[in-house]
Formats: structure tokens, C-alpha cells, sequence
């Protein structure tokens, strides 16, 4: 399950907006908030984009899409 706080606030500590996020991480600005809002789950290639768009650890990756 997602840990959508820790997630706002990497986003947040990165200064990054949603739309720059969304486009480095190759998510559709749509299911990124469908996500975000409990609407389905992040795929793989959605974790995988937002890792490097995040520039997350692999803890970090962890602690908020497998926690």
C-alpha cells in the first residue's frame, strides 16, 4: 500500500510541480491523481518512473510504495 503522506512530501522536498513530475516520470497527470486519490494502485512503471523522476533511494521507494 502507498504511503501517499511520505510521497507528498519527497514531492514536496524535490520542489517539483505535479505536471513536471508527471512528465519526467512519463505518468498521465490523470491516473497520477486517480492514484493519489486512492483510485487503482501504481503499476510498476509508474513506481519505476516516479523513482527516477524522485531521485528516491531504495528505501525511500520502500518506505512509500511498499509500506
Amino acid at each position: 500500500m502507498t504511503d501517499f503522506e511520505l510521497l507528498e512530501e519527497k514531492i514536496e522536498e524535490m520542489g517539483i510541480t505535479i505536471v513536471k513530475l508527471c512528465d519526467r516520470a512519463e505518468i498521465n497527470r490523470t491516473t497520477f491523481y486517480n492514484r493519489m486519490n486512492g483510485i487503482g494502485e501504481f503499476t510498476a512503471s509508474e513506481i519505476d518512473g516516479l523513482t527516477k523522476a524522485l531521485r528516491l533511494t531504495k528505501k525511500q521507494r520502500d518506505d512509500i510504495f511498499f509500506s
